[in-house]
């Protein structure tokens, strides 16, 4: 949409498409009614007040975020409630976690690991340690399917490393990691290294158990990632792992982000999650299938299509699909498919609007033109089968045609 062109004119050119189903969710996505009046009370009526101060409306405030905090512990299998920690956003999350424990370390100019598929949000503030407070940032090589494989990680870590953050599910290629295994090679090389996974991708869709996950030190979460509200992350710091804060103010009644906490929002978030883990085999099996229903229409009806990520189903998200549409652009794609009603997202998420390859298709080993072509679709549990029949049926139309455009077509 160019600048000084509204809504309004677009649809009056192209007119309401028959149906609009939304896949970008990886970006952001619906929240449920449920979760909407969940919120309400907590802007005037209950629990308005700062949650640090004690009068009546602190108190229903703070207990607000004891209960959020409490389901998280529950649902995670951590050990207490003070290990969570809410911050705005899963990239404050992440930041945090890499640059707080950067700071509690500064002066070892010791060695941070990532993998070469992490979250900008992992990646930045990593290369921000390297220059500013001297530490060297090394980037794990992953295979043609994104897995970061144990005995490849294993050579880069070392008894100067500080820091390896894996994340748990790629937010791009849906790929699981296998983080208990990943995590227990580095732990052996070096026990004092601290062991943080990028988690948003992976809440909601995969249990995850922090018991059974002994090895990992902290786990970032992310509200919008399961229909919660924007603008709640959470960062779990396991009891005895030193961060400092990297913002400074007035202290609340979070320790490592100083700030009156978005009290509604978090209980919005609380809400997300009883939703998603009430019956979460079920809502799972609703995104795979769905999921699965899409990729085989489309692979089925649209040539020279790429599935970008793992083929084995059981080693990728159940919700995530990525796939290259060969001479074709995908900034194109995507904007032909929102004219008829289908929205997605075109190369990184993170990205997309500077137009530059993703560099988790580039890492794994997608060229230039095939990761420009890349679409990413995330299903829910509330997209339905005529939904995934509507848009296999729009994306076969909108790829054949702007081939016909296309002077990267075959057949030229």
């Amino acid at each position: 949409m160019g600048p000084g062109v509204s809504v309004r004119e677009l649809l009056e050119l192209h007119g309401r498409p028959p149906r609009e189903v939304y896949f970008d969710l990886e970006n952001s996505g619906y929240v449920p009614p449920e979760v909407v009046n969940e919120m309400l009370p907590y802007f005037n009526s209950v629990g308005y007040g700062h949650p640090s101060i004690t009068h009546k409306p602190g108190w229903e405030a703070y207990e607000a975020i004891y209960r959020t905090k409490e389901l998280l512990r529950q649902v995670l299998g951590a050990g207490g409630i003070e290990e969570f920690a809410f911050t705005h956003s899963g990239t404050e999350a992440n930041n945090l976690a890499v640059l707080g424990l950067a700071l509690a370390r500064r002066g070892t100019r010791g060695k941070i690991v990532v993998s070469a598929i992490e979250h900008l949000s992992v990646i930045h503030p990593a290369e921000a340690a390297e220059s500013l407070l001297g530490f060297k940032v090394v980037r794990v090589p992953v295979d043609s399917e994104g897995f970061v494989l144990p005995e490849v990680l294993q050579e880069f870590v070392d008894r100067s490393t500080v820091l390896v953050s894996i994340q748990f599910v790629n937010h791009e290629i849906g790929t699981v990691q296998n983080i208990e295994e990943l995590s227990k090679v580095v732990k052996e090389v070096n026990p004092e290294v601290v062991f943080h996974t990028d988690a948003a991708d992976a809440f909601g869709r995969l249990r995850i158990d922090l018991g059974r996950l002994r090895n990992v030190d902290m786990l970032t979460l992310s509200s919008h990632k399961i229909h919660g509200p924007r603008g709640v992350g959470v960062l779990y710091v396991r009891e005895g792992i030193r961060l400092e804060p990297i913002l400074r103010g007035q202290l609340s009644a979070e320790r490592l982000w100083p700030g009156v906490e978005n009290v509604p929002l978090i209980v919005g978030f609380r809400k997300a999650v009883e939703l998603a883990f009430s019956d979460f085999e079920g809502n799972v099996s609703r995104m795979r299938s769905l999921r699965d229903r899409l990729v085989d229409g489309i692979l089925s009806r649209v040539p020279d299509v790429l599935v970008n990520g793992p083929r084995d189903p059981a080693r990728r998200a159940p919700d995530n699909a990525n796939l290259s549409f060969l001479y074709v652009e995908g900034e194109a794609l995507t904007v032909e498919l929102s004219m008829r009603g289908v929205y997605v997202s075109s190369g990184s998420a993170c990205t997309s609007r500077i137009l530059e390859p993703s560099h988790v298709l580039l890492a794994i080993g997608r060229k230039h033109e095939e990761a420009h072509g890349s679409i990413l679709f995330k299903t829910s549990r509330y997209h339905t089968e005529e939904d995934i029949d509507y848009a296999v049926e729009t994306v076969t139309g909108a790829a054949e045609r702007l081939r016909k455009l296309s002077p990267l077509r075959r057949d030229r």
